[in-house]
């Protein structure tokens, strides 16, 4: 399929780019490295290979949302921003951006989201999970209360919001002890994003700004499978604050995308619980390989409108290209 549209994908800033390192085998990091660091070059020859019109590209995890200096996080956001801004404007037919955003400082985030969307005409945000704010140990969610203005700003916008995975903060390691392997993105990746966004559910932020849009990758960090089970089974006294069952939620306030998720089983499974209208195409470039994403969704066995609506025409109503 030509004219795919895909919204997961990276890049970084020499500053950025070592975060990165530790997902990586060693043998192929200076290619990964190459790779984040690159727009114009091999980016765009994947693209044009691969049937890929536009990318929505965003920094690379978890940056920002690893630095516990808030006076660090706000310059380091602000230069990337400006960096991907240069970027975009030398081929705007092909990309489009989404800021990197200084959690640390609530209020710092509501001017950076403002500044980008209004001059640079970014997509939205994608944040890369919790935040340490302050010291090193420290895992702040942005369900907490200090947020609510910031999600006020998200709303009036009218943008979405990208909550995207990092690791379990170290100190809340020790289910992992003695197997690393499953840290990142093979299983603690999803299960971070998922618990963050159970708390934003439970925590009434959805029907306080019932028109928040949410976009969650690898189709849905495993939610769409458990939502309705996780919502039947909620006992504990006090409960959650929302209204609403978290399916409700989920239909209504979340998108979810392909990226990393290869894979018919968990796109049915998503498609049933969400809808079609529901799913956008992405890689995970250059994590993954866009031409195994595009390969694997151009030849899947689901009808033709469902393959144009996720490919592209969600994303383009969406993000409104």
């Amino acid at each position: 399929m030509n004219g795919k549209i895909c919204l997961e994908e990276h890049f970084a800033i020499p500053d950025t780019v070592e975060f990165s390192k530790r997902f990586c085998f060693p043998k192929g990091w200076e290619v990964l490295k190459k790779n984040l660091l690159d727009i114009q070059q091999q980016r765009l020859a994947e693209m044009d290979k691969n049937g890929i019109e536009v990318m929505i590209i965003s920094l690379n995890a978890p940056a920002i949302q690893a630095i516990p200096d808030r006076k660090l996080a706000i310059e380091l956001s602000k230069r990337a921003n400006d960096m991907l801004a240069e970027e975009i404007a030398k081929n705007p037919k092909r990309f489009a951006g989404f800021a990197a955003l200084p959690m640390q400082d609530p209020d710092e985030a509501i001017a950076e989201l403002q500044r980008t969307v209004k001059d640079y005409g970014f997509k939205g945000a994608l944040v890369n999970g919790f935040t340490q704010v302050d010291v090193e140990d420290s895992i702040v969610y942005y369900d907490l209360p200090q947020y609510r203005p910031f999600w006020a700003e998200v709303e009036k916008l009218d943008v979405p919001f990208y909550l995207h995975p990092r690791c379990p903060a170290d100190s809340q390691q020790r289910a992992y002890e003695g197997h690393p392997w499953l840290l990142g993105s093979s299983w603690g990746f999803s299960v971070e994003t998922a618990i963050h966004t159970l708390r934003l559910m439970g925590s009434g932020l959805f029907d306080e700004h019932p028109k928040l849009t949410v976009i969650l990758g690898h189709l849905g960090e495993m939610l769409p499978a458990n939502i309705w089970r996780t919502s039947h089974r909620i006992t504990k006294e006090p409960g959650p604050k929302s209204k609403l069952p978290f399916s409700d939620y989920l239909q209504n306030n979340f998108y979810v995308t392909t990226s990393g998720n290869f894979r018919m089983a968990p796109l049915m499974n998503a498609m049933m619980e969400l809808g079609s209208d529901r799913i956008m195409f992405s890689s995970d470039y250059p994590f993954e390989q866009v031409t195994h994403a595009a390969n694997w969704f151009d030849t899947i066995e689901i009808g033709e409108s469902e393959r144009r609506k996720i490919g592209r025409l969600n994303a383009k109503k969406l993000f409104k290209l």
